[in-house]
């Protein structure tokens, strides 16, 4: 069994809210919040921080769908969307990318399990993917401004390339700073001095 967690679950039918209380626990999960409309759900999950989020479609006050999407752009959270219907339109607007699972009522406990376990392998993907997509671009960001510290150090002390490199690299040493800090106080020396 995957490891406990942390759900928030939401429901309008009183008799679904207690059939997750109940079997949530029995697969080895807590249940942290039961709501019956979409902005309790964002609300509670505000406050609980769920690492997972079960909720029906259909519901008073923010349906199911627009809910998971505020609580994505709060925190970005896994969440399996529950419908009593197979409906083509809930389909193509669950289509964002932390909706993770769909299921169909009633739910068996046969198929809530595997549901939850994907849910929250996808999302662990697409967590690293964002991160890696985020720090490929930072280091791009780096790229760029070491390109210009050399740059500088090229115009100003007449070294070539390589040689300026090096400097640079031996400035990070010296000063135990990371090469990206280096470059960023030299240029921002420049800009102090008016040079660029």
């Amino acid at each position: 069994m995957s490891r406990a967690l942390r759900i928030a679950v939401a429901d309008d039918e009183p008799d679904m809210q207690d059939y997750f209380r109940t079997i949530l626990p029995r697969l080895g999960h807590i249940v942290v919040a039961v709501s019956g409309t979409g902005k309790d759900l964002v609300e509670q999950c505000r406050v609980t921080r769920p690492d997972l989020v079960i909720t029906d479609i259909k519901m008073p006050e923010l349906d199911g769908i627009e809910a998971a999407i505020r609580l994505y752009r709060d925190t970005p959270v896994p969440v399996i969307l529950v419908s009593a219907f197979h409906d083509a339109e809930f389909i193509r607007r669950a289509e964002a990318d932390h909706i993770l699972a769909y299921l169909v009522k009633p739910i068996k406990q046969a198929d809530l399990e595997p549901a939850i376990t994907i849910a929250m392998q996808r999302f662990e993907q697409f967590q690293a993917l964002h991160k890696e997509a985020a720090d490929l671009k930072q280091a791009l960001e780096d790229r760029k401004t070491i390109e210009k510290a050399k740059g500088i150090l090229m115009k100003k002390t007449g070294l070539d390339e390589h040689a300026a490199f090096r400097r640079l690299q031996r400035l990070a040493s010296d000063k135990n700073k990371k090469l990206i800090e280096v470059a960023t106080m030299i240029l921002t020396a420049e800009e102090a001095y008016g040079g660029s």
